[in-house]
């Protein structure tokens, strides 16, 4: 392969930094550091895992870029953070790096089983295949070579074995960095024997004693955390930060608050910190809030806000698993969309896609995933997931609204009558199902004290109806003031809804201040049929009272 042992080749890390000065470039190169100061200590094999695109591939590379021989002379880390550090030159390209990428492997394997002309005897799957090609790739090497070759026990596939001969010879441990090292469970979901397979075959590269004394360090980065086996870890040795446990490297992965204040300053990017925010943050990892970073690159790069995930991977893991239904997940997933939050346990979790027990292990897997936010609570079992942002909401509307079962569930429906209540003119209907939403736990009742609370509560309850038909603005300027809440048709089949929020105080005097306002104006001309609501919350009697009219 050429680029598995001491690789020197072009990078995403080395993109980055060639056009740091013209595009948008975040320095984290001070992770370096903390990987260093665990070179060769007892605790020196590492897991990080996160969603797709929150930058592991990157980190990965500017790893291989700082330790790996093959980048030697290269001016790579100039003027960057771990240039600063004492011990940068220390460790700088000195090291004997086997990078696996192993989705390259995957590519190569599909192409050697398409091609029989290929055939090598003994490779019998992805796993010979893996070990067979790093095995090829040390051979390139001539002193290895011979080592290797004077071995009788070593063969094709047996990896582990030549790495002891090879350090024995010349003792120098080597760095592995793995990337998306947990492929085989998420493609090969099914295959059990070829998952166990792969984990003897990483067990046997870090058994405590030959075959652990040939790394000075491990690092293996991927989507889900090592699967689990009776509780206990498959690789015990490995210290584990996922998007349940993440600390102390929650900054390392996405961008933090203060990184996206930076990059809304650059001259190129035309997006407020509050429209990125909105759309992107929202991942708390222990206190830190992160942002989705190829988003975040991305909406600067287009000047506009909007999904990028559905382009980063496949939604049918996130299908499969919310059709499973387990104690009404279903309705869980609607009510999240609709900002509510659900609590679950990480405890049991066994770390993969296939042995799914309970609602507990799917919301731990769309956490994995960052389908979910999760917070922590006191019990370090117990997390509460939530949506995280704008993007994540979309998408998961999408998917929610493509199921069979989308328009039978008692939510939607809610929302369908609440909306052709609206176009009837029938303000009693209206307040009942406000009320209705008032008393779900989608609406937090000890903050239920403004107006601010009501817009929410009628906002959720149309959301659903609303999607294909409307657009809606919050505190449009219109008339002679700011509309509390508008319904904006996409076509002019549908009527242009105009709402007005009172607290402790009456429905006549909302649809009153519409008028007196003349919140309509701006409107008028484009559309004809508007339909003007008022709705008012008593607080004293804990009732919405609703007058809808139609503007004459």
């Amino acid at each position: 392969m050429g680029n598995i042992l001491n690789p020197g080749n072009d990078n995403s890390f080395i993109r980055l930094v060639k056009f740091k000065d013209s595009e948008i470039f975040v320095d984290k190169t001070d992770f370096i550091g903390k990987m260093s100061a665990k070179l060769n200590a007892d605790k020196r094999l590492f897991a990080i895992t996160r969603p797709r695109r929150f930058g592991k591939t990157v980190t990965a590379h500017m790893l291989s870029a700082y330790y790996s021989k093959g980048y030697a002379g290269q001016k790579i880390f100039d003027d960057l953070k771990i240039s600063k550090e004492k011990s940068f030159a220390e460790h700088l390209n000195k090291h004997n790096v086997i990078y696996i990428d192993m989705n390259s492997i995957k590519d190569k394997y599909i192409s050697y089983k398409s091609d029989k002309t290929l055939y090598i005897d003994d490779i019998d799957d992805i796993v010979d295949f893996l070990q067979y090609m790093v095995i090829r790739d040390l051979k390139e090497n001539k002193q290895y070579a011979e080592q290797i070759s004077s071995d009788p026990l070593i063969g094709k596939k047996s990896l582990s074995s030549a790495l002891e001969v090879i350090c024995k010879y010349t003792g120098e441990p080597f760095i592995l960095i793995m990337d998306e090292w947990d492929l085989i469970y998420r493609e090969y979901q099914n295959e059990t024997a070829l998952q166990e397979k792969f984990i003897e075959f990483l067990r046997g590269l870090f058994k405590s004693d030959d075959g652990g004394s040939c790394f000075a360090l491990a690092y293996l980065t991927g989507i889900l955390p090592i699967k689990k086996y009776n509780s206990q870890s498959a690789l015990n040795g490995f210290k584990e930060y996922n998007m349940l446990s993440p600390e102390p490297f929650e900054a390392y992965f996405g961008f933090t608050e203060d990184e996206v204040a930076e990059i809304v300053k650059s001259p190129g990017c035309t997006l407020s910190h509050e429209e990125l925010k909105k759309w992107y943050e929202g991942y708390k990892l222990n206190g830190i809030h992160i942002y989705n970073p190829n988003s975040v690159v991305s909406a600067v790069s287009d000047g506009k806000c909007k999904s990028y995930w559905s382009g980063t991977s496949s939604n049918e893991e996130f299908v499969r698993l919310i059709n499973m239904d387990f104690q009404g997940i279903k309705e869980d997933i609607i009510n999240l969309i609709e900002g509510d939050e659900v609590t679950f346990s990480c405890a049991n979790f066994q770390n993969d896609m296939v042995t799914v027990k309970d609602k507990n292990d799917v919301f731990c897997i769309l956490v994995c995933l960052g389908y979910l936010g999760c917070a922590e609570t006191k019990n370090q079992y117990r997390k509460v997931a939530y949506v995280p942002n704008a993007e994540i909401k979309a998408v998961l509307m999408d998917i929610v609204r493509e199921q069979n079962w989308y328009e039978r569930m008692e939510t939607i429906k809610r929302s369908e009558n609440l909306l052709k209540a609206i176009k009837k003119l029938d303000g009693a209907t209206v307040a009942a199902i406000i009320q209705d939403i008032h008393n779900s736990s989608a609406v937090a009742l000890l903050d239920y004290n403004d107006e601010e609370s009501l817009t929410y509560c009628v906002m959720t309850g149309l959301l659903w109806a609303t999607l294909d038909d409307y657009s809606y603005h919050r505190e449009d300027q219109a008339g002679k003031g700011r509309a509390d809440l508008v319904y904006e048709p996409i076509t002019r089949k549908q009527p242009l809804i105009l709402i007005e929020f009172k607290y402790d105080d009456s429905a006549e005097e909302a649809i009153k201040q519409i008028k007196t306002k003349e919140y309509f104006k701006r409107y008028i001309k484009q559309y004809r049929n508007i339909i003007l609501v008022g709705i008012n919350y008593s607080a004293e009697t804990k009732d919405h009272q609703c007058l809808i009219e139609k503007l004459d």
